[in-house]
C-alpha cells in the first residue's frame, strides 16, 4: 500500500468489522482485495497469486466515502450493502 493509499483510508476495520471506510480519488483506480490474504487489506498487494481469485478495481469519479465490503456477503462488490447485518455474530 502506498503512503497516498494510507492517507485515504479513514477508518481501517479490525478483520472481526464488516467493512473498511477510505476517501476514494477522482479517476484513480484502486485494486480491491478479494481472496483476503492481503497484508493490506482493503486492498490488494498481490497475495493472491495462485489462489484463483483476482482482486476487483474501483474507479470513482469523484472524491466520496467508499464502504468496502470486509464480510464477503455483499450483492454489490466491493461495496458494503449491509448484508453483515443479517450475520450471526
Amino acid at each position: 500500500m502506498t503512503d497516498s493509499t494510507k492517507d485515504r483510508l479513514l477508518l481501517k476495520q479490525p478483520p472481526e468489522k464488516p467493512y473498511y471506510l477510505f476517501q476514494a480519488v477522482p479517476n484513480k483506480a484502486y485494486a480491491i482485495c478479494r481472496c483476503g490474504q492481503s497484508r493490506s487489506q482493503p486492498f490488494c498487494d498481490g497475495s493472491h497469486q495462485g489462489s484463483g481469485k483476482a482482486p476487483i478495481t474501483l474507479q470513482e469519479t469523484e472524491p466520496k466515502n467508499i464502504f468496502i465490503c470486509a464480510c464477503g456477503k455483499t450483492a454489490n462488490n466491493p461495496h458494503c450493502d449491509g448484508s453483515h447485518k443479517g450475520l450471526a455474530p
